[in-house]
């Protein structure tokens, strides 16, 4: 294993979600090089130290230069995962539907014809969490042990955001599963309210975390 770290001792040079913090005191960025499944797996290390808190956690830093659902012919084939230990995993997915304030307007106050449009894209979203190996071909069956789908009408956008949170103990990881639950919702949303405007826009559909696994972390806000 190769290992290196850089001290980075001015807290403006940090950001976090965009924003300097003003509470940071310290910043360590590190990086490290495995090889141990031979697979090069270069990660980078971030510590943070603040006025009464310490917190750090690994993130890759480089894009993989293989796609794993490609083999050595270039075909596409289902990845074996048969000997990756269960470990928990946890996917984040977030979109949103744009929409005119009239039309959000109409949700908020219920006056959509089909019905209750937060609601039944909820369900929505759920149940498509659970059928993504259905729809999406190369992906694994997982014993989904946990999905939210949360869904926010917000007058910034206009329109609803939609976030999705799944969680398993597998071989694999549910980002797929997150996505698909966001993008079902999406779908419904457009579907309950078509009627009222065909204009809507789905956008922004995007993993925003995950956790467990080989391949680390990734936050991306």
């Amino acid at each position: 294993m190769l290992e290196g770290s850089q001290v980075q001792s001015n807290p403006q040079a940090f950001t976090v979600r965009g924003r300097i913090s003003p509470h940071i005191k310290q910043v360590n960025l590190g990086w490290r090089i495995t090889d141990d499944v031979g697979v090069v797996d270069k990660k980078l290390h971030v510590v943070i130290i603040t006025r009464n808190r310490f917190s750090h956690r690994w993130y890759n830093s480089v894009m993989p230069t293989k796609l794993t659902h490609i083999d050595d012919s270039g075909h596409a084939h289902m990845v074996d995962v048969g000997d990756k230990p269960e470990t928990e995993r946890l996917a984040i997915a977030q979109g949103e539907v744009m929409m005119k304030k009239e039309t959000l307007g109409l949700i908020r106050a219920g006056a959509i014809k089909k019905g209750d449009v937060l609601t039944v894209a909820q369900i929505a979203g759920i149940a498509a969490a659970k059928r993504t190996s259905d729809l999406i071909p190369l992906c694994h069956p997982l014993p989904i042990t946990h999905i939210d789908v949360s869904l926010t009408l917000d007058d910034n956008i206009p329109g609803v955001h939609i976030k999705a949170t799944v969680k398993t103990t597998g071989k694999t990881g549910v980002e797929m599963e997150a996505l698909t639950a966001v993008a079902v919702a999406a779908l419904t949303i457009y579907d309950m309210a078509k009627a009222a405007e065909k204009t809507m826009k789905i956008q922004n559909i995007r993993l925003t975390e995950k956790h467990g696994g080989r391949s680390g972390d990734v936050v991306n806000q």
